[in-house]
C-alpha cells in the first residue's frame, strides 16, 4: 500500500503555489526520516488489510463508547468520533521547541490573568488596551483581588497549533477555559498501539499514559499548601454535554468523583458532595462547567449546572475552581493578538511560537481591509469555538460574504480576521486509499505547581476533501500523535 502523493491541494486564493506542507513528503516526493518506518509498513499492507484495521479502530471506539454530541443534528446527536488509523509524526528535536514555545506562552498567560485581576500593570502601560480586556463578555470583575495558588489560573491550556507553509508552527488560538479532547488523544494512542503494534513499539514513541496522573498531581497541588491529601471531583454539567464522554474517562482514570451540581451542598462556605455514607468536603473542583453556569448567585441565575454558593466558598478560599473563572479573557481571540507583546513585557523574551496575523475589525482601518477581502480571509466571532461562527473566505459564497459584511458593521468589536492558512496535510486512510488531508495540532499543558507540557497531541483532521475545517461538530475527526524521543528526522 503506497501513499498517494499527488492529490492537488484545495483552491485558496492566498495560498502559495507551492501547497501546503506535506507533514510526510518532502517537495520532491522523498519520505521524511521520521515517517520511514510508518511508510515501509504502509508498504506491506494491502488496501482491504488496511481498511479491516481501520474497522477495528472504530469497533474499539464504539466499546469504548467513544462519542461527541454534535448540537442540532437531525438524525441523531451522539456519535462514534471519527478517527483515522495513521498517526501523525513529529521528531524528537522539533517537539522541544514546540514544548518550550507552550510552556513559555501559559506562564506569560498566567501573569497576564494574574495581573489584570489585581494591579492591572500591563493596561496601565497600555501594552493592552483597557477597554479590549475590561469590555470582554469573559471577564470576571467577581475575581479581582482573589487569591490563586501558584497564581496559576489556567491549569489546563490546549493550544490549538498550526503548520505554515515554511515548515514553522505557529499559535493558532488559545484555550484556556474548559479546553476540551484529551481523552480522544487518550483513546487513538490506544487504539494507535493495537494497529500497528510492532511499529509502534519500534519507532521510540513518548509515553502519554501519565497524563491523568499528572492532571491529578496538578489539580491537588492547587490545594496542597493547606490540605495534605486534597480532594478533587471532576464536575460536568450532565450526560447531554457534547464531551460528556470525557469528563467520566477522566474522572475513571484518575480515580475521583464525577459530579454534578445537584451533588454539591454548600455550607458556611464549604463545599460537600452528598455520598451514601453523608457528606464529605471538597477541596479541589476540576470543573467542565461555563464560568456563567458555576454559580446561580453569583452569574446566572437560572442555571441549574452548578451549586448555589460556590463562588462565596471560592471567595473565601475553602475550595480551588480549575480552571479559575475568568480565565477566558486571556483566549479571546481579540486578546490573543496581543499574547506575543505579553510574553515580552512579562518574561523580557520573543516569543518561541509566533501567532498568526490578526486583523481586529474593532480596528476601523483594518475593519476596512477586511470588508475587501472577504474573499481571501478567515473572519472569526471572537467568543464563537467549534468552527461556528466563522467565514472561510476562499471557501465561501458571496452571499455569505455579504452576511458577514453586514454582521462586521454592525458589531465590528465581535470579529477578528486572519490570512486564509493551508493547513499541513498528513497521511490518512480514505476509501481503503491513503490520501493527504488537512491537519492541525492540539498539544495540552498543565499548570500548577510547576508546567508540564504532555509529551503527545490531540491531531485533529480534515476529513472532507479540500476541507480546512477540522471540528468534529463540522465533518472533522482526529488521529494519534506520535512524538519521537529521540531527535531524528529534520523537516528537510
Amino acid at each position: 500500500m503506497s501513499v498517494r502523493r499527488d492529490e492537488p491541494a484545495p483552491e485558496n486564493a492566498t495560498a502559495p503555489v507551492a501547497g501546503p506542507y506535506d507533514e510526510m513528503l518532502t517537495p520532491d516526493g522523498q519520505v521524511r526520516p521520521h515517517y520511514a518506518a510508518l511508510d515501509a509498513r504502509l508498504a506491506t499492507l494491502t488496501p482491504d488489510e488496511l481498511a479491516e484495521r481501520q474497522r477495528t479502530q472504530e469497533r474499539f471506539f464504539l466499546l469504548q463508547g467513544i462519542t461527541f454530541t454534535v448540537y442540532g443534528a437531525e438524525s441523531t446527536t451522539e456519535r462514534i468520533i471519527p478517527s483515522d488509523i495513521l498517526p501523525r509524526i513529529i521528531a524528537g528535536a522539533e517537539w522541544a521547541r514546540i514544548e518550550a514555545g507552550l510552556a513559555q506562552r501559559l506562564r506569560a498567560l498566567n501573569m497576564f490573568l494574574a495581573d489584570i485581576y489585581s494591579e492591572q500593570q500591563i493596561l496601565m502601560d497600555g501594552v493592552v488596551p483597557r477597554e479590549l480586556v475590561l469590555n470582554a463578555p469573559s471577564y470576571r470583575r467577581e475575581m479581582q483581588n482573589l487569591y490563586v495558588p501558584h497564581k496559576a489560573y489556567a491549569n489546563v491550556c490546549g493550544s490549538d497549533l498550526i503548520r505554515q507553509e515554511n515548515g514553522e508552527f505557529a499559535v493558532l488560538e488559545d484555550n484556556l477555559r474548559v479546553p476540551s479532547g484529551v481523552s480522544y488523544m487518550l483513546a487513538n494512542r490506544e487504539a494507535s498501539r493495537r494497529v500497528f503494534p510492532g511499529t509502534f513499539r519500534s519507532a521510540g514513541v513518548r509515553s502519554i499514559d501519565r497524563y491523568p496522573d499528572l492532571l491529578l498531581a496538578t489539580l491537588k497541588s492547587m490545594a496542597a499548601d493547606w490540605r495534605p491529601n486534597p480532594q478533587v471531583v471532576v464536575l460536568t454539567p450532565g450526560v447531554y454535554n457534547s464531551a460528556y464522554y470525557e469528563h467520566a474517562y477522566l474522572a475513571r482514570l484518575m480515580g475521583v468523583p464525577l459530579v454534578e451540581g445537584r451533588d454539591l451542598v454548600v455550607h458556611d462556605n464549604m463545599v460537600y458532595m452528598r455520598t451514601t455514607t453523608g457528606l464529605r468536603r471538597i477541596d479541589v473542583i476540576y470543573r467542565r462547567v461555563d464560568d456563567d453556569f458555576i454559580d446561580p448567585l453569583t452569574f446566572r441565575r437560572d442555571s441549574s449546572l452548578g451549586a448555589a454558593g460556590l463562588f462565596n466558598a471560592y471567595r473565601a478560599g475553602n475550595v480551588v475552581i480549575c480552571n479559575a473563572p475568568g480565565t477566558g479573557v486571556a483566549d479571546d481571540k481579540a486578546v490573543y493578538a496581543y499574547v506575543p507583546e505579553m510574553i515580552r513585557y512579562y518574561l523580557g523574551e520573543d516569543a518561541i511560537l509566533p501567532n498568526i496575523e490578526t486583523y481586529l475589525c474593532r480596528e476601523k482601518a483594518q475593519l476596512s481591509h477586511v470588508l475587501a477581502n472577504l474573499d481571501k480571509l478567515v473572519v472569526k466571532a471572537v467568543g464563537a469555538s467549534g468552527g461556528y461562527g466563522m467565514l472561510v473566505g476562499p471557501h465561501s459564497t458571496k452571499a455569505q460574504q455579504a452576511e458577514f459584511a453586514e454582521a462586521l458593521k454592525a458589531d465590528p468589536d465581535n470579529y477578528i480576521a486572519q490570512p486564509t492558512i493551508q493547513l499541513s496535510t498528513a497521511p490518512c486512510l480514505i476509501d481503503h486509499a491513503v490520501e493527504p488531508r488537512h491537519v492541525d495540532l492540539r498539544p495540552f499543558i498543565l499548570s500548577g505547581e510547576k508546567i508540564v507540557v504532555t509529551p503527545g497531541a490531540l491531531t485533529r483532521v480534515a476529513l472532507k476533501k479540500g476541507s480546512l475545517v477540522v471540528n468534529s461538530s463540522q465533518g472533522g475527526g482526529s488521529k494519534d500523535t506520535w512524538v519521537l524521543s529521540d531527535t531524528k528526522g529534520d523537516r528537510s
